[in-house]
């Protein structure tokens, strides 16, 4: 694997860490800037709102210039946006630093899929996507925890200068370690990229994102009072339990990059299949402490083992605008995100217990399955559709040009 991979994944160190950090800080910056919990939880959807919206615009107005430049550039955008928020003089300003950091996130993951596998042979495309990936999944084991108590001690804006240096350590990497002349400039253009996302699989693709992950968040963003209420655990012992939700997150995105490398379809399927089986037994495992610690950690391994799955399907679907389908499935696994705690939060409002958000996610992963094999089927059938279409040109007096072979 080429060393270049190591600067994307510390670009994705950075943005995994500013992405779940603000989380843990709430409390600080609330008090901080004289503003209630809940006023202060609106910087965390104005990160996300950021993240929906810069991915597919950004992807496709840099659709012409090289991919080197454009990671650089959409690090630096990242790298102000934090240095903003850690200046910001009050809530207003804070939220639209917020909304800014979170303009280069899809852009720079959706792009950097693009030029991992553009540096390594076809049959290691899924692992070098996995590697770049790894720098956001060690950044909950590691990046999170380090920077919220960075921020309990030394204040929260201390956090956010802290993410800019870890950006400007990622600019320095993608300087020295990413060549100018494996990752050209791609030649369809704005106006391409935009018609290669007509396409019925690529929608479908994305689909599978939004169900698929949105399962996951339907359980992972209510799994403190699950741990609290269902399986007993004390406040100041859930900190360390998402750390085991990290350590199952890069061990499935390792494993799951391996297995697309051989069979990306079964391995897209598997995926979602245990993610399903794993939240349905989540009222069984959520019953003793063990068993729920165990339930976290496979969570995130069965949610992550699909990750890199889900990008090569739409970069495969968009073969000829890969960075902004890319970038768009970036912003897919956000909407997953709101939409699957919402879904999430209407059961637990509903009264069904506790561990019923893992109930409703395991819902959504067999939705997820059902639009993955709806987008296969569409496959199949165009594929057999190609044959009998050149049959028919053939019958009307329009045969294709032959190429003679040797040794076939």
């Amino acid at each position: 694997m080429p060393l270049a991979l190591l600067a994307l994944a510390v670009g994705a160190f950075g943005i995994g860490t500013t992405e779940f950090v603000m989380m843990g800080l709430l409390p600080e910056v609330a008090d901080d800037l004289h503003i209630s919990i809940p006023a202060a939880g609106h910087l965390v959807s104005a990160y996300a709102l950021g993240v929906v919206i810069g991915a597919p615009l950004l992807a496709a107005v840099t659709a012409r210039m090289p991919r080197r430049t454009v990671l650089i550039g959409l690090m630096a955008l990242f790298v102000a946006g934090n240095a903003a928020s850690a200046l910001a003089p009050d809530n207003s300003w804070l939220l639209v630093a917020r909304f800014v950091s979170g303009l280069p996130h899809g852009a720079f993951f959706g792009v950097g899929a693009v030029v991992a596998t553009s540096m390594v042979a076809p049959e290691r495309k899924a692992r070098s996507v996995s590697l770049m990936f790894l720098g956001l999944t060690v950044a909950n084991i590691a990046g999170v925890p380090v920077a919220t108590l960075m921020g309990q001690h030394l204040g929260w804006r201390a956090t956010f200068l802290g993410v800019s240096a870890i950006g400007l350590a990622a600019i320095a990497s993608l300087v020295l370690l990413i060549p100018h002349d494996r990752v050209p400039a791609p030649s369809a253009g704005l106006r391409g990229e935009l018609a290669a996302l007509k396409s019925l699989p690529v929608w479908l693709a994305l689909g599978t994102t939004v169900a698929g992950f949105g399962a996951l968040f339907a359980a992972y963003s209510y799994i403190t009072p699950m741990l609290t209420d269902s399986a007993g655990y004390a406040d100041a012992s859930v900190t360390l339990l998402l750390a085991l939700f990290g350590v199952g997150a890069t061990i499935g995105n390792l494993l799951g990059g391996r297995l697309a490398d051989h069979a990306m379809r079964r391995t897209l399927f598997g995926g979602l299949f245990s993610l399903a089986a794993v939240l349905a037994l989540f009222p069984l495992l959520m019953s003793t402490a063990w068993s729920a610690a165990l339930a976290v950690a496979l969570l995130g391994m069965a949610a992550f083992v699909t990750g890199t799955p889900l990008n090569l399907m739409v970069m495969e679907k968009a073969s000829s605008a890969p960075s902004l389908a890319s970038s768009a499935n970036q912003a897919a696994f956000n909407l997953a995100n709101a939409g699957g705690a919402w879904i999430g939060g209407l059961a637990l409002a509903a009264g069904f217990g506790a561990t019923s958000p893992a109930l409703a996610g395991a819902a959504l992963a067999v939705l997820g399955l059902a639009v993955a094999g709806a987008a296969y089927a569409v496959d199949r059938r165009r594929a057999a559709a190609a044959p009998r279409a050149g049959r028919e040109r053939v019958v009307a007096g329009h045969v294709p040009q032959q190429v003679e072979t040797v040794g076939h």
